[in-house]
């Protein structure tokens, strides 16, 4: 495994391990994917359902930003609606 520069480990494995699945998944943690690799080149990544939506909340929140900045504003209910706040 390969260092990152914050110090979690890069893992790195070829796809042909998905043959043994339990044992992948096994090492797949919040903030540490799984890289699978096809032909020597990064294909996928396998990360954990939280970090996933983790992912999809920034993803819709940097949204949520870029559309501030196009209009000047953005709508406290909706933030609030949206993030169940």
């Amino acid at each position: 495994m390969m260092e990152m520069k914050d110090k979690h480990p890069i893992n790195i494995k070829p796809v042909s391990e998905l043959r043994n699945y339990t044992k992948l998944l096994a090492e797949v943690k919040p903030n540490e994917p799984v890289f699978l690799t096809k032909n020597g080149y990064g294909k996928y990544a396998v990360i954990s359902i939280e970090e996933y939506e983790r992912l999809k909340l920034g993803l819709e929140y940097m949204e949520i930003m870029r559309a501030a900045e196009e209009t000047g504003y953005v709508e406290n209910d909706e933030i609030m609606k949206k993030y169940g706040l």
